[in-house]
């Protein structure tokens, strides 16, 4: 597949900015077309989308509760409902494999008879009493969404007196039935310059929004300001987080004398459970090392009681990643080479060593849900590459008893497939690991490399029938921890933000060239597949070491790094990326933001790259891709593209979408790829 020849007339390149510009979406809409059209004609591309669509909507899948109350709720989609059903049922038939389902939304129904192109984005349950729900629906997948009160008695809308708002990227929290915290877009001067809100305010039934009471106000410099009311019974507070960027926050909680500030570092996180503390410095604090946990009681800690009981401690190989609590317990899951560890702490014994549970190799394993004031309930799911997700329940008192309640059939074949872990080594010698897994051969095969690099996100072995339909075919997939991640803790992240950035792309192209070096695939055989900030680090590989792979996919990727601040969300990443408006900085971001690297294919060839992107992408601005598309075609390097309309910064919204933009990529990635061997 070769780019195609443009058939409408290519706007300027600055007008791609203009999101639902007709002429912009009819140039994004004909391009994305002829890209289709062409893949279409690959004898796969129909068959992968019918394979992919038949493992979403199979009704074989397991089913993930979560407890509010004595009823299990689940979100579920299917062929019949792809937009999905939210819906409840009894613990009892649940574990019995018979659940008897109620259903209390239908997104389909809902969309249909309001003509409204709903995607379900999630609901708030109050608690204890769980009566009532506030429901978010985005339209078209974006991240801003639409907020509405649900009974959970009558399982219809309320319509007396209900908390209603309109679309905007919202943050709510239940004071009680009838009082919330709110952030929202309030007009003038109510966000930030992050998109986010900068206030919050106390929303009684009844009152007209625009006549809340101001809660708390951040700055427009802010990233976001937030609040959330604690209400377990007897330990009820209010705590409200003020983002001052990505990773430093603000914490106070609200006192009988008013709001008093946490007096912990600003680059910390932290968990409220009953009457106690857990605090996760970035940096070393109060004695615990930084990437460590530490615990207090709360209440002598805003006294000015800042002394901390270290209660875990990172190693070389271990992080923090997770904590959850039970009425008695708390869990906290690590990762320790990339693979999950769980350690169950009794609640206030923090002199007592942790009781590590056990869980499979090269798995990772997931608390589905816990029950903090109602007993020591826990759900689990493990998966790995080639196992599928198990669903376990147990008692956090008794963790030998627990039980696999649910096993995900196989949903591809993977015998004789393995999972190996590597590690390459960067041009600063440190060691950075990446998983293999596949039928291993003595000849390199084709070999599609996934990685991120940013945001303290790690990347975690896990089930993908998708990624199987690309293994069965005798491939490998390869998944890389690159610095930037949350794999090693902060220092792993740290080392490369802002003017340390050119590492994460040191630390890629190690892996791909070790990929090589073991003779697993050859650089003509290898893919590189990464969306948002990994769509960011594949278009950099497109620019800077386009020699060490041969297929490139770039979904919702950031491209222009001189602009991307002033875009969106773009803002709130300046912690992460680094400011443009300063010269140091600046000249970072210049060397390797891709739109302002792309040259002729005369002076040097690229690999094929396919970009993608959503129109409704409220994030990552979809001109990133546009205007990185645009210039590779105007360079005459090969390039391909597919802008979906709906989707937000998903890419998809729901498993039409989904099947179909999967398939789309994977029939690419043979062609570019499997046409080689």
């Amino acid at each position: 597949m070769t780019s195609p020849t443009p058939q409408t007339p290519i706007p300027a390149p600055d007008a791609l900015i203009e999101i639902d510009h007709p002429d912009v979406l009819q140039w994004a809409d004909s391009w994305s077309q002829r890209t289709v059209e062409a893949l279409d004609q690959h004898p796969l591309r129909a068959e992968l989308e019918r394979r992919i669509r038949d493992v979403l909507d199979t009704d074989d899948r397991i089913p993930f509760p979560l407890r509010r109350g004595e009823r299990l709720f689940n979100f579920w989609r299917d062929a019949e409902h792809p937009r999905g059903l939210w819906r409840a049922t009894d613990p009892a038939s649940y574990l019995a494999g018979t659940p008897s389902w109620e259903t209390l939304i239908d997104v389909d129904a809902l969309a249909e008879s309001e003509d409204e192109n709903w995607v379900w984005k999630g609901a708030h349950v109050i608690s204890p009493s769980y009566d009532r729900a506030l429901i978010r629906l985005s339209r078209g997948g974006a991240d801003a969404s639409v907020l509405r009160e649900f009974d959970l008695h009558t399982n219809e809308f309320v319509t007396d007196h209900p908390f209603l708002l309109d679309e905007a990227k919202s943050d709510v929290s239940w004071i009680d039935r009838d009082t919330l915290l709110v952030s929202t877009d309030m007009g003038e001067g109510s966000l930030t310059d992050s998109g986010y809100p900068a206030r919050v305010y106390t929303w009684r039934r009844g009152q007209q929004l625009a006549d809340a009471e101001l809660f708390f106000a951040g700055t427009r410099a802010d990233v976001a300001v937030g609040a959330w009311s604690d209400n377990t019974p007897g330990w009820e507070r209010i705590i409200v987080q003020r983002a001052l960027d990505f990773y430093r926050n603000q914490y106070f909680v609200l006192t009988d004398d008013g709001l008093r500030q946490l007096p912990v570092p600003e680059d910390a996180q932290i968990h409220a459970h009953r009457e106690w503390l857990f605090v996760m410095p970035r940096e070393d604090f109060a004695g615990v090392p930084a990437g460590g946990l530490g615990v207090a009681r709360f209440a002598e800690f805003l006294a000015g009681d800042t002394e901390l009981a270290t209660i875990f401690e990172p190693t070389n190989s271990c992080s923090l990643d997770r904590l959850h609590f039970t009425r008695d317990f708390l869990l906290v899951a690590t990762l320790d080479n990339v693979a999950t560890k769980l350690l169950r702490f009794r609640l206030g014994a923090w002199g007592e060593p942790p009781l590590a549970l056990p869980v499979p190799e090269h798995s990772t394993v997931h608390v589905v849900d816990s029950s903090p004031l109602r007993d020591n309930e826990v759900w689990l799911s493990a998966s790995s590459f080639t196992q599928p997700t198990a669903l376990l329940l147990g008692d956090a008192a008794t963790p030998a008893t627990w039980q696999p309640v649910r096993r995900a059939p196989a949903q591809f074949d993977a015998a004789g497939m393995e999972t190996r872990q590597y590690w390459a080594t960067s041009e600063d010698g440190t060691k950075i690991p990446y998983f293999v897994t596949g039928r291993f051969t003595a000849a390199p095969v084709p070999a599609l490399v996934y990685a991120y690099g940013g945001f303290e996100v790690p990347l975690v072995p896990a089930y993908s029938a998708i990624r199987g339909m690309w293994l069965e075919r005798g491939n490998l997939y390869v998944q890389a921890n690159l610095r930037g991640g949350g794999e090693f803790g902060p220092a792993w992240h740290q080392a490369v933000v802002k003017t340390q950035r050119e590492k994460v792309f040191q630390d890629h192209v190690a892996v791909l060239r070790d990929i090589a070096a073991r003779g697993l695939s050859t650089p003509r055989l290898i893919g590189i597949r990464g969306g948002s900030n990994g769509g960011l680090l594949s278009a950099v590989a497109v620019t800077r070491y386009p020699s060490a792979m041969g297929a490139v996919v770039s979904q919702v990727p950031l491209t222009d790094m001189l602009r991307y601040h002033t875009w969106l969300a773009g803002a709130s990443w300046i912690a992460e990326y680094g400011d443009p408006e300063d010269p140091k900085e600046r000249a970072v971001l210049e060397s390797y933001s891709p739109l302002h690297r792309v040259v002729d294919r005369g002076e040097r060839a690229y690999p094929p790259t396919l970009v993608t992107t959503s129109t409704r992408d409220d994030r990552v601005h979809p001109a990133h891709a546009r205007l990185f598309a645009d210039a590779l075609q105007r360079a005459g390097q090969p390039v391909d593209y597919v802008e979906n309309i709906e989707g937000g910064h998903a890419g998809a919204a729901d498993n039409e979408q989904v099947a179909r933009m999967e398939s789309i990529i994977a029939a690419w990635l043979i062609e570019h790829l499997e046409s080689k061997k």
